[in-house]
């Protein structure tokens, strides 16, 4: 029996850093390549995981890569030192991306006066450094949009990553000409399904697809994975769910994010 090789995906955010994986990443990371998933951009949420992000990168290089970034919710550890520490990891060519960084005032984990300085930073560091930039936003939108209008004509370019939101904010995202990060929150039945209408109207040119690992596990995967842990492999459910939104099949999906994804982060081909 002869069967099709799995879509060619790459996973644009995965917290493979995260101590969910210390003891089995190279199972994790082996499961992922028998899926179809061939390279993974490891996201840095603090300067600690973003060191350890890239070294991933260099113990694989050819399938992994960081950004460089602090979460909102570690806005506060945002000294000079820290400053400091993120430009030089941000220089390493391992580095495709500054952030992870925005504004979350869902948790506000971290005062809202340190998200936002914590945000203009980061935005300044992706201008100087002329790499895009991976943008996190929840319940922030007005304050997320009118920083980022400042700064977008100088931005190489962005990516809503792990876009949630509604019409008026996708339209707000298009205009700005941000790709956009869709992640295993669109297989929710209950909280995710406002999505699946608006996939069409996301220029195939800008839409890309993460896991956003471990996080987001997919709720529509069957049979339902034994950890609620999610993983690089479980990315092709989210394609699948997208590709049914958009009228496409996987491979078309497939295809397109996967071009998307190579031309923002500047993959190696």
């Amino acid at each position: 029996m002869i069967t099709a090789p799995p879509p060619a995906l790459i996973d644009i955010g995965a917290n493979l850093t995260h101590e969910s994986f210390a003891q089995d990443l190279p199972e994790v990371l082996r499961r992922a390549h028998l899926a179809g998933v061939g390279e993974m951009i490891v996201t840095g949420t603090s300067v600690a995981a973003t060191r350890a992000a890239l070294d991933l990168h260099r113990a694989d290089p050819h399938r992994l890569f960081a950004t460089a970034g602090l979460h909102p919710h570690h806005a506060a550890e945002l000294t000079s030192e820290a400053m400091e520490a993120l430009r030089e990891l941000a220089a390493d060519p391992g580095v495709v991306a500054i952030g992870e960084c925005g504004l979350d005032y869902y948790r506000n984990f971290a005062p809202r006066e340190a998200q936002l300085a914590a945000f203009r930073a980061l935005l300044e560091l992706a201008v100087e450094t002329g790499k895009p930039v991976f943008l996190h936003q929840r319940d922030a939108h007005a304050d997320f949009v009118a920083m980022l209008r400042e700064f977008r004509g100088s931005l190489v370019d962005g990516v809503a990553h792990c876009f949630t939101g509604h019409p008026n904010e996708l339209d707000d995202c298009l205009e700005m000409d941000l790709a956009i990060g869709i992640t295993g929150w669109i297989c929710d039945e209950r909280r995710g399904q406002h999505l699946l209408p608006m996939m069409k109207n996301i220029p195939a040119d800008r839409l890309m697809i993460e896991t956003d690992a471990p996080y987001l596990v997919p709720r529509s995967l069957r049979p339902k994975p034994a950890s609620r842990r999610n993983e690089p492999a479980f990315l092709v459910e989210v394609a699948a769910t997208v590709a049914v939104a958009r009228g496409e099949t996987l491979a078309q999906l497939a295809a397109s994010s996967t071009a998307a994804a190579r031309e923002f982060f500047r993959l190696p081909r």
